[in-house]
């Protein structure tokens, strides 16, 4: 069904989103706290485009597998004998049994606990015991390369995994291309190509209670930096920072004064395509829907937003380094300083965003206004949420 009950969300109040920054107001309450809402918004929003589910490096070897549940809906990343990764639903195709609890090695098939079907890395179904009575494993009137697990369409891209619900988004490349382009500049043709990953201490996991979207739309702006982040505010200041809108689905705040992260005269290698001149800026971004970027002359990070719950929220970060030589002992302690660089960040917005969200329950709160200047970012975020929210309910 694709669309949601108007007494859910008025669409008046999604209309208003779309007027010009000075007389638009922010999505309803609803949007935030409603359950209901939260299902739509899954299978009418996210599920439309390219939505971040994981990450490819979490897959440490080929033969792993690793169960996630998207929006309550139980997934299953997989990298088979090839390595090749792909996305699947975690359902047995006979009766629904969810296939696999714990991610880990699989040695020979994935086995369903309840009749003992068996499927390939590849999601072939490959085993049915009994299925045409007892001792008879096959039967012609059964076709195995028929019921094999449902692949969803999938992408990777900076070690991020994508898939697309719906089936039916532009291709993933044409979707990143303009944030590629913007970023040349930076990275060259290659430098996502140099990205490394360490596995220990490389990644936060934070826990919020609030909708995913208040985490989006923090991440866009920098107005709050002086009363949020106060120590970050005393060498990257509010008036260093700029907003950043291009497409339909990126925006955030670009930084003039970034601080490679060094400890001791020692400092992390950098991207050789950066331009020399341009070292301390740093720009951060976030793809709609749920992913956070961030890229510095010495290291990036991508943060998926995972929605829980209407009012549940986990933040998964991972840390990437410029080429081998990051990774190496003598880069450790400039390693550790950036992660609990970013942790400080990170938590510190904890208490905004969900104070927001305690603030969403609130008759007296009708969705909020916007700076003029400083919400930008924020405003248009909320727009192309407005316009999918709004297409779905009148298809």
């Amino acid at each position: 069904m694709s669309n949601i009950s108007q007494t859910i969300i008025p669409v008046q109040q999604v209309d208003s989103v779309l007027n010009p920054i000075t007389e638009a107001s922010g999505m309803p309450n609803a949007c935030y706290t409603s359950q209901e809402y939260f299902a739509f918004e899954r299978d009418q929003v996210l599920g439309k485009t390219w939505t971040c589910v994981g990450f490819a490096s979490d897959l440490v070897k080929n033969g792993y597998v690793k169960p996630i549940s998207f929006m309550d809906l139980p997934l299953l990343m997989m990298r088979n004998k090839d390595g090749e990764v792909q996305v699947f639903h975690n359902v047995c195709s006979h009766r629904g049994m969810q296939l696999v609890h714990e991610a880990g090695e699989v040695q020979g098939m994935i086995r369903c606990s309840y009749h003992s079907w068996t499927y390939d890395l590849n999601g072939n179904l490959k085993g049915t015991p009994h299925v045409g009575g007892i001792a008879k494993h096959k039967d012609d009137r059964f076709k195995c390369e028929k019921h094999g697990l449902k692949a969803l369409r999938s992408a990777i891209w900076m070690d991020m995994v994508f898939v697309n619900l719906s089936g039916d988004a532009a291709p993933f490349e044409e979707h990143i291309a303009p944030l590629e382009a913007r970023w040349k500049e930076f990275l060259g043709d290659d430098g996502l190509s140099l990205l490394r990953r360490v596995n220990m201490g490389g990644h936060l996991e934070i826990e919020v209670a609030s909708n995913w979207k208040l985490t989006v739309e923090n991440y866009c702006e920098a107005y709050h930096l002086p009363w949020v982040h106060p120590a970050l505010n005393t060498y990257s200041k509010l008036e260093d920072h700029y907003n950043i809108m291009f497409e339909d689905r990126f925006a955030g705040q670009g930084s003039y004064k970034y601080n490679l992260s060094g400890t001791a005269g020692t400092h992390l290698p950098k991207f050789p395509n950066w331009p020399e001149d341009k070292l301390s800026h740093a720009e951060y971004i976030a793809l709609f829907p749920n992913v956070l970027l961030g890229i510095q002359a010495d290291h990036a990070f991508a943060m998926m937003i995972d929605p829980i719950n209407a009012e549940k929220t986990v933040e998964n970060l991972r840390l990437y380094y410029v080429g081998d030589e990051a990774l190496k002992d003598e880069y450790a302690a400039c390693r550790t300083a950036t992660l609990e660089s970013w942790r400080v960040v990170f938590s510190e917005d904890i208490g905004a965003v969900e104070g927001m969200q305690k603030g969403r329950h609130s008759p007296g709160f009708g969705g909020g206004v916007f700076s003029p200047e400083m919400d930008l970012p924020t405003h248009f975020f909320q727009k192309w949420l407005a316009t999918q929210t709004k297409a779905a309910m009148e298809a």
